[in-house]
């Protein structure tokens, strides 16, 4: 089929975490080669077939899996008491990966755009106050563009803010773990624009790759947008993702995604020749419809894509991101000088720096 093109400016960006933002996928790994090596050396190391399984999804779904995988001879509590403790100790040690910290404070710059719209509309609110309004408005419109044939033009896309939320499948301590050392990374996602995988209002058992943390991620943006903006639409929303599972969350939710994965799950997916499906949100369409069996009622509204539609691309590094693709503009760089732009994201008092205890097994 032929690519859409014709989508509207992206009004909003939602990101995953791990292995989008942070380096913790090869933390994961990591931990889990340490295990294997120690109680089952047949199954080193974590092969990427399985791994790929294993990402972006919440974590009870995932340790099923690997167990099923893994047949290990030791219980899940004790492995989970392992594997918790190797995780409290590597987590201290994560870092953004490449492209990340720019495309976040270009996002952010954004804001100057909605700062600007509002001193134009003060200034010009003032204006009118000293005009005659029934003059103006029978005045006629002698500026309007026109093309060379005298049809109107086409009016030049405006700048606009982005908004943006974070959409991760870790549960609060695990998230508090991998970004205490690195508060400022994400003080630019304000905490009631966070979702977590064990937000309550995730219903149990629809985590990626079911849509519903897209879905509940752009309602914070749109429960919290400046008066008189109106509400974000599916569409206007871009996902940014490197799971299989986390694209079709995004895909299933209606929003354009881009994919940026792990070298090594590119790699397996080409392997197999995949691409195409996990980009149309097609490569768990199984377990999908398995699920839609026991939820008929959202059955209608949560069909994946199809193959070369556009909604999604492939990008191997967030690193000099193509924004203009997406209709954002970003302001230069000189704007962060400016006194209004110092506001930082409203960060509830103690997000982030509080510490989480973790039970340490000792052998």
């Amino acid at each position: 089929m032929a690519p859409r093109t014709d989508f509207p400016p992206v009004r909003a960006c939602l990101f995953d975490m791990d292995g989008l933002l942070l380096d913790t996928e090869d933390i994961y790994t990591l931990c889990v080669n340490e295990l294997l090596r120690e109680h089952k050396p047949s199954k080193h190391p974590l092969p990427w077939s399985i791994k790929a399984q294993l990402q972006g999804r919440p974590g009870p779904a995932a340790l099923d899996l690997f167990h099923n995988w893994a047949d290990l001879p030791i219980s899940r509590e004790q492995y989970k008491d392992e594997y918790y403790a190797l995780q409290a100790e590597k987590f201290k040690h994560t870092t953004a990966l490449p492209g990340v910290e720019e495309l976040l404070q270009k996002l952010g710059r954004t804001r100057f755009w909605e700062l600007k719209k509002d001193a134009a509309v003060a200034k010009d609110e003032a204006a009118a106050t000293q005009k005659d309004d029934s003059k103006d408005e029978a005045a006629p419109k002698e500026n309007a563009p026109t093309t060379t044939n005298g049809a109107a033009k086409k009016p030049a896309q405006k700048p606009h803010r982005v908004h943006i939320a974070l959409a991760t499948s870790s549960h609060e301590a695990n998230f508090r773990m991998k970004t205490n050392h690195i508060q400022e990374l994400f003080s630019v996602f304000e905490t009631h624009r966070r979702v977590l995988g064990d937000d309550p209002r995730i219903p149990e058992g629809r985590g990626k790759p079911l849509p519903d943390i897209y879905l509940i991620a752009l309602k914070t943006i749109n429960d919290s947008l400046p008066e008189g903006e109106k509400p974000i639409t599916p569409k206007e929303c871009l996902v940014f993702e490197d799971s299989i599972p986390g694209v079709e969350a995004g895909r299933r939710a209606g929003m354009r995604v881009v994919w940026c994965p792990h070298p090594m799950l590119k790699q397996e997916v080409d392997k197999n020749g995949e691409a195409k499906l996990v980009l149309a949100g097609l490569l768990n369409q199984a377990e999908i419809e398995k699920k839609k069996k026991a939820d008929a009622e959202k059955a209608d509204s949560e069909k994946p894509g199809e193959i070369d539609d556009g909604w999604a691309d492939y990008l191997p590094t967030l690193i000099d991101f193509p924004y203009e693709k997406y209709g954002i503009q970003i302001p230069d760089e000189a704007v962060d000088k400016e006194p209004s732009m110092k506001e930082s994201a409203k960060i509830d008092k103690g997000e982030v720096l509080q510490a989480v205890e973790t039970k340490v097994v000792k052998n």
